[in-house]
C-alpha cells in the first residue's frame, strides 16, 4: 500500500500535525476527524485509497499531535475549527476536494462547505448527525445540561473526558462480535494525549458548544438541498448518539444520496473498513475520478 506521511505546518503560529497519502496531483479527500480521536482514526482508510486520491487528515489544535495554544490565541469552538480547516486547505493550495464527514468533523466540514461551496466535489458521510429530531438516547445527559446548566451537570461532562469515558466511546455500544475488532490503542493512545487540564477543559467546552450546533442544523440542511453534492452515506447504526434514523434523515435533503447501513457502530472504520473502502472507491471512481489514471501506485 502507498505510505502515509506524517507532516506539520505552521498556521499563524500554531503547529498543525497532519497525515497525508497519495500523489500530489490526485483529486483530494479532506478528512476532519471526530471526538475523542484525531487523524489517527483514518490511518488505515488513507492508504487504501491513496493509489487514486490524495488524502489529507489534520489534527485540530488541542487534539492529537497538534499544538494547544492558550484560548487567548485560538478559538476552541466549532467555528474556530472550521476556520482552521479553511486555513489548512488554503495553505496547501486545495481548491477542490471531497469531504469525509464524521462525528465532530461533520459539524466542522459542513461549516467549511457553507463557506466555500465551490470547493466541494462530493461528500462521504459516516455517523455525523445534523437532524435534531433523530438524536439518539445518549444525547440525554447533554440535553439535560443544556436545558439547565449546573456545576453538577458540568462535572458529569468532565467525568466523560477520561480513559474510561474514551473506552466507552469506542466499544460501549457495538455488538459483542465486533468489540474484538476495535483495537485498545484507540483509547490507550487517545487518553494520554488528552489528559492535560487544558485539553480536558477544551473537550468539555466543545460538549457545551454542541448546543449551539443545533442552530446550525437547518443551515446545513438548506445547504445540502441547494447544492445537492454527490453523496455517499455509510453508517454504523449501533450508535447511541446517531442511530439509523440519523442516517436516513439525510435523504430528506439528499434524495439521490447512496445509503448503506453496516453491521457496525460509530467507529465503522475500525469494524467495517473493507466495506467502507469498497463503497468509497466505487463512489469516488464514479463522481470524483482522477482524469487520467496513474500508470503505477505512488512510491
Amino acid at each position: 500500500m502507498p505510505a502515509v506521511l506524517h507532516k506539520s505546518l505552521d498556521l499563524d503560529g500554531v503547529r498543525v500535525f497532519y497525515r497525508e497519502a497519495g500523489p500530489p496531483g490526485a483529486p483530494v479527500i479532506l478528512l476532519p476527524h471526530g471526538y475523542p480521536c484525531s487523524s489517527f482514526q483514518f490511518r488505515a482508510f488513507m492508504p487504501a485509497l491513496a493509489d487514486r486520491w490524495r488524502l489529507l487528515a489534520p489534527d485540530y489544535p488541542g487534539f492529537g499531535y497538534s499544538d494547544t495554544p492558550p484560548p487567548s490565541d485560538f478559538d476552541y469552538t466549532f467555528d474556530g475549527y472550521a476556520d482552521l480547516l479553511d486555513r489548512f486547505a488554503q495553505a496547501l493550495g486545495l481548491t477542490r476536494y471531497a469531504l469525509y464527514l464524521h462525528d465532530y468533523g461533520s459539524q466542522i466540514g459542513l461549516r467549511l462547505a457553507i463557506k466555500a461551496p465551490e470547493r466541494v466535489a462530493a461528500l462521504i458521510i459516516q455517523n455525523g448527525d445534523i437532524y435534531e429530531d433523530t438524536l439518539g438516547p445518549r444525547y440525554r445527559t447533554l440535553q439535560e445540561y443544556w436545558a439547565k446548566p449546573s456545576p453538577a451537570g458540568r462535572r458529569k461532562l468532565s467525568e466523560a473526558v477520561s480513559e474510561e469515558g474514551f473506552q466507552d466511546e469506542f466499544i460501549g455500544e457495538v455488538a459483542e462480535h465486533l468489540v474484538e475488532r476495535i483495537p485498545p490503542d484507540l483509547w490507550n493512545l487517545s487518553w494520554p494525549l488528552m489528559r492535560t487540564p487544558q485539553r480536558r477543559e477544551i473537550m468539555v467546552g466543545l460538549m457545551e458548544g454542541l448546543k449551539e450546533n443545533l442552530g446550525w442544523f437547518p443551515r446545513y440542511q438548506a445547504w445540502l438541498r441547494e447544492h445537492r453534492p454527490p453523496t455517499l452515506i455509510v453508517w454504523g447504526p449501533q450508535d447511541g448518539f446517531m442511530p439509523e434514523a440519523a442516517a436516513r434523515a439525510y435523504l430528506r435533503d439528499l434524495p439521490d444520496a447512496e445509503l448503506h447501513l453496516l453491521d457496525g457502530g460509530h467507529w465503522a472504520l475500525e469494524t467495517n473498513l473493507d466495506e467502507v473502502v469498497t463503497l468509497a472507491r466505487r463512489f469516488l471512481e464514479r463522481v470524483y475520478p482522477w482524469p487520467v489514471a496513474p500508470s503505477a501506485p505512488p512510491r
